[in-house]
């Protein structure tokens, strides 16, 4: 996984083996993590057949959604890169037919673009 082991080294990305011992219980057998990336307190995990977001709520982040998206349903994305007085990158994924995407932004330690990569090697591969 060259894009993968490549990536591990920006601000916003968490190691596989991190992610494995926080999220275990949510892996299906034989399911492997790839590689995440913490947003905020949100974190997008990148499985060999799904993509997992964990999305923290609430003030005190005891609630906790666990969306699991396989990347078959995945029909499209798009990015948009932070300008000079918008510092937020913004990320939408479209699910099966659903006209509403789901959006999420990211500060500048993510690099928007190595996101965009990885959720391309796995729709598009």
């Amino acid at each position: 996984m060259g894009l993968l082991s490549s990536i591990l080294g920006n601000a916003g990305v968490v190691a596989p083996d991190k992610i494995e011992t926080d999220y275990a219980q949510l892996l299906a057998e034989g399911e492997t993590i790839e590689v995440g990336f913490a947003v905020f307190r949100d974190t997008f995990i990148f499985t060999d057949k799904r993509l997992i977001i964990v999305d923290v709520q609430g003030m005190t982040g005891k609630k906790i959604e666990y969306l699991s998206i396989p990347y078959s349903k995945i029909t499209k994305f798009s990015i948009e890169t932070s300008g000079r007085f918008d510092l937020d990158a913004e990320l939408k994924i479209w699910i099966g037919s659903d006209p509403s995407p789901i959006q999420k932004k990211f500060n500048k330690k993510v690099n928007i673009y190595d996101l965009q990569k990885v959720l391309a090697q796995f729709t598009l591969g």
